[in-house]
């Protein structure tokens, strides 16, 4: 019985946080926002993604938003501001996850009328998020080769669901004796559909490409 409980509570929780993924979605098409999901573990390097696409996409005129996800603490949320980025925090206590109900809030915050593109840095890992969908446009995963070749082979689900991975800090690859040629090959058969793009942010390297893959 106890284990039919769970099963049931977990469903109408998943259920729940899809209803308003669809409705955070609805709004941000209202507003023409694209909006994209960026999960990866900590250290991976998803906050210079993002403030390196946003460093570009000003250039263009692009008026770019965050909302910085974490357990605790404000530090990527300062680096968006500093960045010059619209931003709001979102701390979650215990939850390992971003869900929808705090995107929904999160929204509420900022300013959308002055807002292109919005990036949602999720909580740092790749198994918490996986059943949450927060009403983006895509879902980016951002991993590095300091993590090691097996990273995919570890984590298939959300593999699976990434329309896009970034496989960045290629630039270390020689020197943790990573073949970044065997993570691609694992995520094309997890995900044969879906772009993995190769990156070092912090030489702005595969940026270019990126931006073309996320229609930028």
């Amino acid at each position: 019985m106890h284990e039919i409980f769970d099963i049931s509570m977990e469903k109408n929780i998943l259920e729940a946080n899809l209803r308003i993924a669809e409705d955070n979605e609805k709004k941000l098409k209202k507003y023409g926002i694209r909006a994209f999901d960026v999960l990866g573990s900590i250290g991976s390097g998803k906050t210079a993604l993002i403030e390196c696409i946003a460093e570009e996409l000003k250039k263009k005129g692009v008026n770019v938003g965050a909302i910085a996800g974490d357990v605790a603490g404000d530090d990527d949320y300062k680096r968006f501001l500093k960045c010059g980025i619209q931003a709001v925090n979102v701390n979650t206590g215990k939850e390992c996850h971003l869900d929808a109900h705090y995107i929904e809030h999160a929204l509420e915050k900022l300013n959308l009328d002055q807002m292109d593109v919005l990036f949602i840095e999720n909580i740092g890992n790749l198994v918490c998020p996986a059943d949450f969908p927060l009403g983006t446009e895509k879902r980016v995963i951002v991993i590095s080769v300091t993590e090691g070749d097996d990273m995919v082979r570890k984590h298939p689900i959300i593999f699976a669901q990434a329309d896009i991975v970034v496989l960045n800090k290629t630039d270390l690859a020689e020197y943790v004796d990573v073949d970044p040629n065997i993570i691609v090959s694992d995520f094309s058969r997890v995900n044969p559909n879906a772009a993995i793009i190769l990156t070092d942010v912090k030489h702005k390297k595969g940026i270019d490409e990126l931006m073309r893959v996320l229609n930028l």
